[in-house]
C-alpha cells in the first residue's frame, strides 16, 4: 500500500482585511479576548492534526524576544532564515536552503502515522499528520506558486487593521478555494477552512 502524502495547511489568524501582522511583525492588534473554545479548539488541531511546523524568520522571532525559543514544543520545528545564524534551541531546525524543495522533500516523508481504525472501523488505517504552515507570508506566497499549500485555515479576526503584512503577499498566479467548513464562536473569531483547487 502505497502511504498517502502530507498534506501542508496554511493555518493562520488574520484581520478581516487581511493583515496577518503589522510591518514590523507584531501582532498586538489581535483580540486580548479569546474564548476557552476557541483556544481548545487551536490547540486541540495542534496535538490531532500536526507533526511538524514550519514559520519564516518574521515568525519566530517574536516569541525569541519574549525569551521561548521552541514555541511549538509537541511538533517538529523549522525556521526558514538566511539571516538567523543558529538555533537557541535543539528541537528548532534553522533552513537556509530552498524553502521550496525542502517542503516538498518533507511533504514526502511518511510522518507520524494517526491511528483511524477506531474511528474507520478498519483495520490497521492509519493516516499521516499533516505540516502546519504557521505565518510567514513571503514564505506562504512561494509555497502557493510551487502548488505546495493543500489547505488554508483562517482564523478570522473581528479587526480592521488598515495596513500591514498579507496572507500571502505577491502571488505570481492566483490560488483558488474551496470552502470545507466554518465555525464561528462568540467572540467574534470566524474559523475558515478551506481546499487549494487544483
Amino acid at each position: 500500500m502505497q502511504s498517502q502524502m502530507r498534506k501542508l495547511k496554511y493555518h493562520v489568524a488574520t484581520t478581516l482585511d487581511g493583515f496577518i501582522a503589522r510591518e514590523d511583525d507584531s501582532v498586538d492588534f489581535f483580540p486580548a479576548d479569546l474564548s476557552p473554545e476557541h483556544v481548545m479548539d487551536y490547540f486541540q488541531s495542534l496535538l490531532s492534526e500536526y507533526d511538524t511546523v514550519l514559520m519564516g524568520r518574521g515568525t519566530y522571532e517574536p516569541a525569541l524576544k519574549m525569551g521561548i525559543t521552541d514555541p511549538y514544543p509537541s511538533l517538529e520545528t523549522y525556521v526558514f532564515s538566511r539571516t538567523l545564524k543558529e538555533s537557541s534551541d535543539p528541537r528548532v531546525h534553522i533552513v537556509r536552503e530552498d524553502p521550496v524543495a525542502f517542503v516538498r522533500e518533507l511533504k514526502s516523508r511518511p510522518g507520524t502515522q494517526t491511528d483511524m481504525s477506531r474511528a474507520v472501523r478498519a483495520a490497521k488505517m492509519s493516516v499521516p499528520k499533516d505540516i502546519y504552515l504557521c505565518g510567514g507570508g513571503p514564505l506562504a506566497a512561494a509555497l502557493f506558486d510551487a502548488g505546495l499549500v493543500d489547505e488554508v485555515i483562517v482564523k478570522l479576526n473581528p479587526v480592521l487593521l488598515g495596513a500591514g503584512k498579507t496572507l500571502a503577499p505577491h502571488l505570481a498566479r492566483k490560488a483558488e478555494l474551496e470552502l470545507l467548513s466554518t465555525k464561528a464562536y462568540r467572540n467574534g473569531v470566524v474559523l475558515l477552512q478551506y481546499a487549494v483547487k487544483r
